[in-house]
């Protein structure tokens, strides 16, 4: 029998485990009190637990005791900084931090993906790493410190899951390629010289400057990439002044740029420079940019995403296997598949009856927990055929 068919009979637990985590969310880096419950979980099934890899994240090692590949499986279990408003039993108990994003989820399934291998050490061919995240949310995100810190030393493949609120839970969806773009964020100050609103011709005027600039920007995409290709620039905050008859000397602008390839956000980074530079010219003020890059682009390798969707599609207690679509949202795994080769694939947990249909971010974010069955099945199904990797 094949070994996701038990994963119906931890149904409960999984459950369990995932409103255990929601109800004491902790936020990024301050996950202290979570690593020590997945620690302690993984213990209970005599797993050797490593600590405290570059940071709070941590990992089981389980080996089979036939020769194979090393795989590695990701969850994060990190929360964010929101008030949750759900009225349920699970609720938040911690003021204003919540799972608003799914991490509980990540965690609980490969908590029990764990339980399920343990039985079936025996038939295991090669090793299982159990990565269990810290600091998704929040750059530069835990990732890179476990890499860093020698996680994926001796491992041959990375795979991962994010739970979507945008696929029902009866569905699971893979994207070949680029699947979450890169994530950078950057902050514009403009200096000018203030004065009285009377009298405009004494002064430089930041909040026009700003403005120029704010319009001027919106040409780095819709003249400076090419149609075919994708990019995204926000301007997400514009602050300046506070007073209706003076005028401002300094304005604060925030935004975020987004694509999928390296070459096109250098070529945005650049148009950005080249128009601050004319705006400081016209309107004599100074202009400072400061530029975070976030995470790079997660791009999944061909031929082990189409090897875990044709295994996906053999488990017959998953209704339906799907083309996932690319977002421009970020997110760390990107940096293992910089490593290794692997995917990232998407797990269903929407159900609108069950008003689990609010957005990832959301103070209502909610899941059906059946779509978390799945998840776990195709991690089972994945070791159990993982000698088939080549």
């Amino acid at each position: 029998m094949p070994w996701y068919k038990d994963v119906i009979h931890h149904k409960e637990e999984l459950i369990a485990i995932r409103r255990h985590l929601h109800l004491h969310p902790e936020l990024s880096f301050q996950e202290a009190n979570t690593a020590e419950y997945i620690a302690n979980y993984l213990t209970t099934l005599s797993i050797p637990v490593t600590r405290n890899v570059g940071g709070n994240g941590l990992y089981g090692v389980i080996k089979g005791k036939l020769p194979g590949p090393s795989i590695l499986l990701r969850a994060d279990f990190d929360a964010l900084p929101i008030q949750d408003e759900k009225e349920v039993p699970y609720k938040s108990q911690v003021p204003g931090v919540m799972h608003a994003c799914g991490h509980d989820g990540h965690t609980a399934m490969l908590l029990i993906t764990a339980k399920i291998l343990t039985s079936h050490i025996e038939e295991i061919k090669g090793t299982v790493i159990l990565c269990f995240q810290h600091g998704e949310e929040v750059l530069p995100g835990g990732a890179k410190s476990m890499i860093d810190a020698g996680i994926l030393n001796g491992v041959d493949y990375v795979f991962g899951t994010h739970t979507s609120s945008n696929l029902n839970s009866n569905a699971v969806s893979f994207i070949t390629g680029p699947s979450y773009g890169f994530a950078d964020a950057f902050t514009i100050d403009v200096k000018g010289l203030g004065g009285h609103g009377a009298a405009p011709h004494t002064t430089h005027d930041a909040v026009v400057a700003a403005s120029f600039l704010i319009t001027q920007l919106q040409t780095v995409v819709s003249r400076g990439v090419d149609p075919i290709e994708t990019g995204v620039l926000t301007i997400g905050e514009f602050k300046s002044g506070n007073a209706f008859n003076v005028i401002a000397e300094t304005a604060h602008l925030s935004g975020t740029l987004r694509t999928y390839d390296k070459d096109i956000k250098a070529q945005m980074v650049n148009n950005i420079k080249d128009i601050i530079s004319g705006i400081e010219k016209s309107f004599n003020v100074h202009i400072e940019l400061n530029y975070t890059d976030g995470y790079p682009a997660l791009i999944n390798s061909e031929n082990e995403t189409l090897w875990l969707k044709d295994l996906s599609e053999r488990i017959e207690d998953i209704e339906s296997v799907e083309e996932g679509i690319p977002t421009l949202g970020g997110e760390d795994f990107a940096y293992f598949l910089q490593e290794r080769p692997g995917c990232y694939f998407n797990t269903g947990v929407r159900n609108e009856g069950l008003k689990a249909s609010f957005p990832h971010h959301h103070p209502r974010f909610d899941m059906d927990e059946n779509g978390l069955l799945n998840g776990v099945r195709i991690f089972v199904q994945l070791v159990e055929h993982m000698n088939e990797l080549k």
